[in-house]
């Protein structure tokens, strides 16, 4: 497929108005959303914003290439524009961006969808070709350029053999469209510049193409990982490893290269990291915990939601209709609360601790943290006890691989199937059962009497407090942590918390939707337009729908509703309104404990809130 297939006249504008990130976006959303690629121009523009706040696409040299791969995108399509001023785009040579492609890829995209974006991707570190571009007169100027330089240039198979400064290379991108081949190409071409013979792995959307074989890399004298996802890392297991941002190997080829041929990289001893590994990374402590961790919670919700929902619906027989000694029981809503509650509640804890575990230290720490999290769930630890497993197992097990590494290596199959999950569980287990679980769990106990006796001053301070959280980042670091202490609280059997997180969670969409509503004159037609889809966002429970408002006028939008969310939050703690399934929005409001009503009540009043301040706040779009 030539890329002058994705890219046509229609998705053309060569005259950007914009100057910040925010307003680009906008515009290139909107070129492709008129030209028919997207089926909701909304979401499309949501994954955008999600996928810059990972890290900037905008790659210095005065491009940007946002990108996002979805079910937003009715059609692949690329997307050019081009502003003659420049875009404060938050590019990484700091500089403005003059030169965008906005990439939409299908969330089924085919391999030729994906070789062309990939083609285009190399084209663009050319520099004559950039120049060529800020220069076109018009659409078929650029379409021109790009069709003279879309070929489809074949990879030249070397001999590796005796080779003193060969390396090799894995980039690597969350979306795996645009980054992953420049990386590689800024690392080819800086290595043929400087002599140095490079072998380069991509791991993009197509999967990993051109890939390191085990002779390749035993003959490399280092390896470069770019990534800023998950790579398979244990083949380079004995070799010097530099792992950099994907970012990294487009605008710093030279550095990394140096540093690979002067070994400037600790040895890479099995997949898990030590602190010094991931502070080379350019991961700090936090970072790394806060990546185990979510690992877990991502894997531990489905059991959450699933189990909670059925929860809630058991009880709508009655509230005892689930126990066979009360005169309302009904066999529907025993068999709801035996599946929700015994089953998918009861691997909670255990899937939490087991995939933290394994985020740590691979497939070896999944045993040892499953057998914590059940020892921590059934010794009365709870959710705390389970986190505490599954950082207990990860880090013990990433120390027998440390402590067996010098072993011969034909003993390696011996220590996945044997070494690691006996002596893994035997230790997880011995210290769950003697030194954490009894400690944590009179700890658990006292959290969730204290969190139960609440008074109302202090619970109207608890639900502000979990209503700011939720507003501040909108589905970021902090807005999990909120959720996550919500989450773990269901298994305590303590329901309010839950509810006003959920609540107040609800607040930011519903907010601008109706702040797009009542004061149009605060808002361009396009954000009108897609502040009605905010109210769907909003009433499904999913606070991500403010992001784009929020980014494009933080300081008028976060604290309007910061202030709506924290109302909300304290409305539901001071009505005493429960609530066991731990997502659903709007439609399990009627599954509450406590006045479904006063619950509904407490979110409208949030989202006027916030909605009034934005408009009072907000200044007035400028008449076209």
């Amino acid at each position: 497929m030539r890329i002058t297939e994705l890219l046509t006249k229609d998705t053309i504008n060569l005259s950007l108005k914009g100057v910040q990130k925010s307003d680009a976006i906008e515009e290139l959303v909107h070129v492709l959303d008129t030209a028919g690629k997207l089926t909701n121009r909304f979401d499309f523009k949501k994954e955008i914003f999600k996928r810059e706040a990972q890290s900037t696409t905008g790659i210095g040299d005065g491009i940007a290439i946002p990108h996002a791969k979805t079910t937003a995108v009715k059609q692949a399509a690329i997307a050019f524009g081009r502003s003659t001023g420049g875009v404060n785009f938050e590019s990484l040579d700091g500089q403005p961006a003059h030169l965008f492609f906005m990439i939409a890829a299908t969330e089924g995209a085919n391999n030729t969808h994906l070789e062309a974006l990939a083609r285009l991707s190399s084209i663009l570190m050319k520099e004559d070709v950039r120049n060529q571009l800020l220069a076109a007169k018009s659409a078929n100027d650029v379409l021109g350029i790009i069709d003279r330089h879309d070929t489809d240039e074949q990879p030249v198979e070397q001999s590796m053999a005796g080779k003193k400064q060969f390396i090799v290379a894995v980039t690597a991108c969350p979306t795996g469209i645009a980054h992953t081949y420049m990386s590689a190409d800024a690392l080819k071409a800086k290595a043929a510049e400087m002599g140095v013979d490079i072998k380069v792995e991509t791991n993009g959307s197509g999967g990993a193409k051109n890939v390191l074989t085990a002779e390749e890399i035993e003959n490399a004298v280092a390896v470069i990982v770019a990534a800023d996802t998950n790579v398979e890392m244990n083949r380079f297991n004995g070799k010097h490893v530099i792992e950099a941002a994907v970012a990294d190997g487009i605008r710093k080829p030279q550095q990394l290269i140096e540093r690979a041929l002067k070994l400037d990289a600790p040895l890479y001893r099995g997949s898990g990291k030590s602190s010094q590994e991931s502070q080379q990374s350019g991961r700090g402590i936090g970072a790394t915990i806060y990546k185990h961790l979510m690992s877990g919670v991502s894997n531990m919700l489905p059991f959450v939601v699933g189990g909670g929902i059925l929860i809630a619906i058991s009880f709508m027989f009655g509230f005892n209709a689930f126990d066979p000694d009360d005169p309302s029981f009904h066999p529907i809503a025993e068999a709801l609360m035996t599946i929700g509650g015994g089953n998918a509640f009861g691997l909670m804890v255990p899937v939490l601790a087991g995939f933290i575990a394994m985020s740590i230290a691979d497939r070896p720490g999944f045993a040892a943290g499953m057998v914590g999290g059940m020892m921590a769930s059934s010794g009365g630890a709870g959710f705390l006890g389970g986190l505490v497993a599954g950082f207990l197992a990860g880090y013990l097990v990433v120390g027998l691989k440390k402590l067996f590494a010098s072993l011969p290596s034909s003993l390696e199959g011996i220590k996945t199937i044997l070494i690691y999950p006996l002596l893994g569980i035997a230790l997880t287990g011995f210290i769950m059962l003697f030194v954490i679980n009894k400690p944590v769990g009179a700890l658990n106990t006292a959290i969730s009497e204290w969190l139960s006796g609440l008074g109302t001053g202090n619970a109207i301070l608890l639900g502000i407090i979990l209503g700011l959280m939720m507003a501040f980042d909108m589905g970021g670091p902090v807005n999990k942590a909120a959720y996550v202490f919500g989450t773990g609280l269901l298994a305590n059997g303590v329901y309010e918390p839950m509810a006003a997180i959920m609540a107040a969670g609800m607040v930011p969409p519903l907010g601008i939707a109706i702040a797009t509503t009542l004061f149009k004159k605060k808002f361009s037609q396009q954000d009108r337009e897609a502040g009605k889809v905010n109210y769907i966002m909003g009433l499904s429970f999913i606070t991500e729908g403010a992001i784009p408002f929020a980014a494009a006028d933080p300081l008028r939008v976060i604290p309007s509703i910061m202030t709506g969310s924290a109302v909300t939050g304290a409305l539901s703690m001071m009505f005493s309104i429960g609530l066991r399934a731990p997502h659903g929005g709007v439609f399990v409001i009627p599954l509450v404990d406590g006045n479904w009503f006063l619950y509904l009540l407490a979110v409208v009043i949030g989202a006027i809130v916030s909605a009034v301040l934005m408009g009072i706040l907000k200044k007035p779009v400028p008449a076209n």
